[in-house]
């Protein structure tokens, strides 16, 4: 990722091979722009760029991997929160009676409509706001929830983490692989630096959240767990994969 910074206001997106890097340019009203310019730029890369940028980058063959090893004990009722595009879609297994998918992004939505159509059980999207307090489901009604990816984005994500523990039945099981905060100091540290940044380019992203912690706070166990960094940039690529029960 190459970050640069600018006298003129703008957003400039240069995609080369397979990871698209991000440069983005934020002025004051020093040139000529307003804050309040600065906001309809911001709203027009989150809501209309950014999940392009996401559901390409998201697509990479480690992540898929990943996805393939978390998902394929999941079975029964399936909540997914931090929907996305639908990336999750094709590595669910034919024992998935129906999966049930939330996330506040309509254009991802959107963009998944196509692996929505395609999945061979049914798909449910259900509303809920960006801050995840409240999912409209009955208590101990599910199988499995899974979350790949989005606890870094979720503004309150124990508050969250408590709904899901709340939905799934007692012999249920959250599925999840994450990024968060590395155990290297050295690491964690930019990750605290970074994260500002981060939240802004990448739609509410912390980089340093203590992932295995924040499972634990909202009431669930941890039954797995294994860490590990799933690229050579450390400071994004520290990830937390297992199940939790509640």
């Amino acid at each position: 990722m190459e970050l640069a910074t600018s006298a003129s206001l703008g957003i400039l997106l240069v995609i080369r091979g397979e990871k698209p890097e991000i440069c983005l340019r934020i002025s004051g009203t020093t040139s000529g722009h307003s804050e309040k310019d600065g906001e309809q730029y911001m709203g027009l890369y989150t809501e209309k760029i950014l999940p392009h940028l996401i559901n390409h980058f998201m697509a990479q063959s480690d992540f898929s991997r990943l996805r393939g090893e978390v998902l394929e004990a999941v079975s029964g009722r399936v909540l997914e929160i931090g929907f996305g595009t639908g990336l999750n879609l094709p590595h669910y297994s034919a024992t998935v009676a129906e999966l049930i998918a939330v996330d506040p992004c309509s254009r991802c939505l959107q963009l998944a409509d196509d692996r929505i159509r395609s999945a061979p059980f049914p798909v449910r999207i259900i509303s809920a706001d960006e801050t995840g307090a409240r999912i409209d489901l009955p208590d101990d009604s599910m199988d499995a929830v899974v979350s790949t990816w989005s606890l870094c984005t979720i503004p309150d994500a124990v508050q969250a983490l408590r709904e899901c523990r709340r939905i799934l039945k007692a012999d249920g099981r959250l599925h999840f692989v994450e990024h968060g905060r590395s155990p290297e100091s050295g690491v964690a540290r930019w990750q605290d630096r970074l994260t500002p940044m981060q939240k802004i380019i990448g739609g509410g992203c912390h980089l340093n959240r203590p992932i295995a912690g924040l499972i634990e706070s909202a009431g669930f166990h941890i039954e797995s767990l294994r860490t590990f960094y799933n690229s050579p940039v450390k400071v994004g690529s520290y990830m937390y994969a297992g199940t939790a029960r509640p």
